[in-house]
Parts: structure tokens; sequence; C-alpha cells
């Protein structure tokens, strides 16, 4: 403990001045994608636009190749893996988590990342071990990173890892897996504050829960704090690799992870200053929403809640008519099943209910299609006189019934035309008595359900089909997707408490 304070101290002198401009490089841990095949997984690479791969041990190859990734394939069949990397300008930087069980071993491994060209090995060997292939180590110019899997995982603590490589030269570092860290407990940029000096490299994660083993989320969009991670980085003129690695096998893989990629594409452009005041809008947000999920962040990333899921993937958090109402499809696109036969469908509620909170979703509409969001409904079977409802529906010549209106009590600011095939994306908060309705990062309703003072009548005189006062809706209750009978789609659901 003694050296790890010291090293806070003697770090916090040395980088006492930020960096003016990015130096981190985005790179993908083949983890992410272990699906597919390493060469499918070398196209997502170039498909986001990432240059720098860290390949794992035991990913079939594919691409009319035999057998797996691993140190001890053969000359021929690396020159080919070599060759298919680099006709898609992707380079293969480093490769773990590996820990070799003897000497022997250690001795392949060297060569074979001497052969590959590789910058970095990753490993949890332990101390011992390190010390024994330092002086190897030192004339191949490679890099050795211990990597640290949560909780009981003998490097989940960041001190371990520093005690471990401690004196054995330049060469030796970690591989710091922030999001190992939060499932740990720990607060991640506090933590690489405390390891400054000592990245080689990163797998780069947004969590749902710290101190939980909760689900990776697009960056931005969990708890932990990635703008402040980022810009601890820049503080620290770090220039390593920071790899992507997704451990949940999300329905929508690829595109949360070019959700990250995008986030990172706009916060390498960023200041410090704007990096700790969280100025990055993860994709599919506005400016203006995110503030709902920015409070206490840069402070202690802890304090604010985390973006969930709404549905889980096979709708076990759900109450469905019958089993196989609705479904997500590879894509991760949520909808009803429309198979001719089928029984006709039912609208889809979450188990839980939620008081304040933000959801957000994606729909997609054909035409004359009617759907609707169900907030806080108190009874799912009587939901029309039981739940507020946010409208999904174009062409209604009554404007409380179209897109963005609270169904029948409230208009739209304006009629947003909804194009059929065309992704839309809702951002409903309910705060006490507030509703505020984003339509693609326009807020199109607002209203004060606390106005709604008589059964049957909205403040300005006109009817509306309630038998009891608005203002008496329940406040807390379920969330719901309506099916009219009509095609509907719906993708990237979450909801956060408030």
């Amino acid at each position: 403990m003694k050296l790890f304070s010291s090293l806070l101290l003697i770090t916090a002198c040395l980088l006492a001045r930020p960096a003016t401009s990015s130096a981190t490089e985005l790179g993908l841990q083949a983890w992410t994608f272990r699906s597919l095949t390493f060469v499918q997984t070398l196209d997502e690479a170039q498909a986001l636009g990432i240059h720098h791969l860290q390949a794992y041990p035991g990913q079939e190859l594919g691409g009319g190749l035999t057998g797996k990734f691993s140190h001890t394939m053969d000359a021929a069949t690396l020159e080919k893996v070599l060759a298919l990397a680099k006709a898609r300008d992707v380079t293969i930087t480093s490769y773990g988590v590996i820990t070799p069980q003897d000497s022997a071993e250690w001795a392949v491994l060297l060569a074979f990342a001497h052969a590959a060209g590789l910058k970095e090995i990753v490993t949890e060997a332990r101390a011992d071990a390190l010390a024994a292939i330092a002086p190897a180590v030192a004339k191949n110019n490679l890099l050795i990173s211990l990597h640290n899997h949560p909780t009981p995982n003998f490097y989940a603590k960041p001190e371990t890892g520093l005690a471990a490589i401690n004196g054995l030269g330049a060469s030796f570092g970690l591989c710091a897996d922030t999001g190992h860290w939060a499932r740990t407990g720990l607060d991640p940029v506090a933590t690489l504050k405390a390891v400054a000096g000592h990245l080689n490299s990163l797998h780069f994660k947004d969590i749902a829960e710290r101190g939980q083993p909760s689900r990776d989320m697009p960056w931005g969009t969990g708890t932990s704090n990635v703008a402040g991670q980022l810009a601890e980085l820049l503080h620290q003129h770090f220039a390593g690799i920071a790899y992507i690695e997704y451990e949940h096998e999300s329905p929508a893989l690829k595109d949360e992870v070019a959700r990250c990629v995008a986030y990172f594409r706009t916060a390498e452009k960023l200041s410090y200053d704007d990096l700790l005041r969280n100025r990055v809008v993860p994709a599919g947000f506005s400016a203006d929403v995110r503030a709902n999920f920015a409070n206490g962040r840069g402070q202690d990333s802890a304090r604010w809640p985390a973006m969930q899921p709404l549905f889980a993937p096979d709708l076990s958090n759900a109450v469905q008519s019958y089993p196989g109402a609705w479904a997500f499809n590879s894509e991760g696109v949520l909808a009803p099943v429309m198979a001719a036969g089928a029984k006709p469908n039912g609208d889809l509620w979450t188990k839980e209910d939620y008081g304040d909170f933000v959801v957000s979703l994606e729909f997609r509409a054909q035409e004359n299609s009617n759907s609707g969001v169900f907030l806080r409904s108190s009874d799912i079977v009587n939901w029309l006189q039981n739940s507020i409802e946010i409208q999904i529906l174009q062409g209604d010549e009554k404007p409380v019934h179209l897109v963005g209106a609270v169904y029948d009590v409230s208009a739209p600011s304006r009629q947003v035309p909804i194009t059929a095939g065309e992704w839309y994306h809702y951002v409903i908060t309910a705060r006490g008595s507030q509703l505020t309705v984003t339509l693609n990062g326009e807020e199109v309703n607002k209203v004060d359900l606390d106005q709604w003072t008589k059964a049957g009548v909205n403040p300005d005189g006109t009817p509306n089909k309630f038998t009891k006062a608005y203002k008496d809706m329940a406040r807390t209750g379920r969330v719901g997707l309506q099916f009219h009978k009509t095609p509907i789609e719906f993708r990237n659901l979450f909801i956060q408490r408030l």
C-alpha cells in the first residue's frame, strides 16, 4: 500500500498539466465478436474504421483457414492470417489474455509475438513468471501488460498489479479493464489516476451498474463516466490503445459497438475541459436530453443511475398476452409477431413498475401504422383508462392523436410527418406531474398533468376520453408498447430511473 500511495504522489506531480489533444488510439478486442470467426471479426473492425486488433486464443479462424487463433499456429497459417488482416488495413497489435503454464510455453509465446510483429502480450501471470521473462522481453521490444478480471481475481485491484511489475522495467505495465474495475466496485476515473504512468493499454468499457456483474453499455450511457475516463487519459498524455471489449452478447451488438466508436470519434476532438464537463453526446441523444443523465457526473459516477435495457433479449422481464406474441430478431429489432395464422397479438408490458424515469427508444412504422408507448400503467387489462399513452400515428385529422401527442389530451407542438420504413427516436421523460416528449432531438410536447383537473375535459375545454381527471393518473406503473393490429418495430430500448 505504501508503494501504491507513493506512486499516486509522484504521478500527480508529473502529470499536472493536461494535454490539449488526445493521443489515445482506438482498438478492438476480438472477444467482442467471439460468436464470429477471426476473419469475420477483421471484417467488423474494417467496417468500424478500427485499425488495431487485440486477438485472443481460441477464436475459430474462418476465411478458408482451419483451426483457431493461437500462439501455437504454424508459420504458414500465421502468414495467411497476417495477410488477411493487412488486406483490411488492420494490424494485430496485441494478444491475450494468455497466461502460459511454464517457461517452455513462454518461450513459444515470445517467439510467436516476434513472428507476428506484436507490440503487446496481455496476461495474468504472477510476479515470479514476469521476473523470469524480463530479460527476453527487453530484447524483443515487447510490452507485457497485466489484465484485471473482477473480484475475486488475483489482479482485481490495481495495487496488486503495480506490486507485481515493480522494478521490472518500462516494458511491464497494465492492460486496465475499466469495466472490470467498475464491476469490482472501483471508480474507473479514480483508479486510472492511481495507475498513471503504468498503463500500456486498456479494455475500455461502460457498464450498467457499478459493483455488480452487469452488462456492457454503449459508451456514455452507463455508469462508468466514460467522458471522465477519457479526460484522465488525456491528462496523462496516454498514447496507447483503448480496446473496445464487450462482454455482453447483446442482440444489437454490432450497433452498440458502432455507438462506442461514434462516441470515441466525437470525444477525441474535444478538449480536457469539455470532457470534464461531459460535452460528449452519445449517438441517439441530443444535448438537451442528455442533461437528464448528467447529474453528479464528474464528481462521482456512482451517484448517477444507469440506463438499463427496457426488455431482456428473451423478454423474460416482460408480460405478453401469450408466449411469442412479441420477439427480438437477430438484429435486435423488437416487433409483434405478424406471421400468417398467428394469434391476435396483445400489447407488451414491463413486469416492473416505474415512477420517475427517462425512456429512450427508436420506432419504425409503416403506412397507416398505429401504436404508442404506455407510461405508468396501473392496470394493463383496462389500460385505456389507467395509462398515459405517447402516440405513434400519422395522418389522423385530430392533432391529439398524432405522433408526439399525449393521447387525446395534448397535441404535439407541430405535426411531424413519419416516413414509412424510417427509424425515429423518442426520448420520453416522466418526472412527477411533468411529461416531456422529444422526437429526433426536438421537444414536441411538454405537459403538467396537474392542469387536468376534471374528468373528460382538457384544460382548453375540449373533451377527452378519460373517465377520471388526468391529474389522478397513477404516478407509478408499468411501461408498455402498443400493438394496434398494424406493423410496428422498436429497437435500442433503454430506461433510466430518475
